[in-house]
């Protein structure tokens, strides 16, 4: 039986829904201790990969992550550190110019690469029908970024932000282009763990630095060591799991699309939580980026199966 792509794009927009929850976590953390950005992401990976690893333990998976980290080496180590990068970056670039350039630039580029690259790989352009979907999804994530409660401010660095902002786009688009092939020959479990934990590893000198520093780092406020394992178990381990197992038969740069869902549930989880206005403009975004996910759906389902090829080479 073939696998249904729909199946796949649902679990990415899954992961896109959990991710859309971490700004508010974020938020709730640093309004509890003045812990950094640097270290609440050291920390969201880090407890994910303890969360992974113990489960690779009691499902007796080590055979399988041995032998992926044995037979493809390098490209974890990319996917891993690709990210952490995205996500250092991408708070870099919110710190510096705010939050609507950052998500716009940041998120609207992963697509634009992803499908760029596809198309330079199958020497083909792309299909009106995946042109109008990235058309109406980035109109959508503009729309919400710019009337969804964040009213346009700007940071007091903007040539920075948005530099830290390209390149975050860009280790997404890497990370998820890299981890695609890997997804489509092994578990979701397994390639989760191994690249959460290349990832801890990575983010782990901000906390060190921080520490050195004398800045906040550990606390027994039960609000955050709680925010800080919701973030960890359901938006860092939970939900790439869910794009693990979504690129197992979505192709990459539908998955990117799918999860611009991420801003669409920040708006929404603003509005309810911290009183913030979507506005007319807001909703009409959200109902674009939500059509656009509808059809890469109904696309999938015309095309029958996985939308590119089980296997890349390294």
């Amino acid at each position: 039986m073939r696998p249904d792509p729909r199946v796949g794009l649902l679990q990415v927009a899954l992961a896109g829904v959990l991710w859309g929850t971490g700004g508010l976590g974020v938020q709730v953390v640093r309004e509890h201790v003045p812990m950094s950005v640097g270290t609440i992401s050291a920390w969201r990976m880090g407890i994910a990969a303890v969360v992974l690893v113990a489960a690779v333990v009691a499902l007796r998976s080590g055979g399988a992550l041995v032998r992926l980290l044995r037979a493809r080496p390098g490209r974890v180590v990319a996917v891993g550190c690709g990210t952490a990068a995205y996500q250092a970056l991408y708070f870099g670039a919110v710190v510096s110019v705010g939050v609507t350039v950052a998500t716009v630039v940041s998120l609207g580029l992963a697509p634009v690469l992803l499908t760029v690259a596809e198309s330079v790989r199958d020497r083909r352009p792309p299909g009106a029908d995946r042109l109008l979907v990235l058309v109406a999804a980035l109109t959508g994530l503009v729309l919400v970024s710019v009337f969804a409660g964040h009213g346009g401010s700007t940071g007091p660095h903007p040539v920075l932000g948005v530099v830290l902002a390209v390149a975050s786009g860009s280790a997404y688009a890497l990370a998820t282009a890299l981890g695609e092939p890997l997804a489509r020959s092994t578990g979701p479990l397994t390639l989760t763990t191994a690249t959460t934990t290349v990832g801890t590893l990575a983010l782990a000198p901000f906390l060190v630095t921080d520490a050195l520093r004398g800045e906040v780092v550990l606390t027994a406020d039960p609000v955050v060591v709680a925010t800080l394992l919701y973030l960890g178990v359901l938006t860092m381990a939970l939900a790439y799991g869910l794009l693990y197992a979504g690129l197992r038969t979505a192709d990459g740069s539908a998955a990117v699309v799918a999860t611009l869902l991420e801003p669409v549930t920040a708006a929404v989880v603003a509005a309810v939580f911290l009183g913030e206005r979507i506005g007319p403009g807001g909703v009409a975004g959200t109902l674009l980026v939500l059509a656009a996910v509808a059809g890469l759906g109904r696309r999938s389902q015309d095309a029958g199966g996985p939308l590119t090829p089980a296997t890349e080479p390294d």
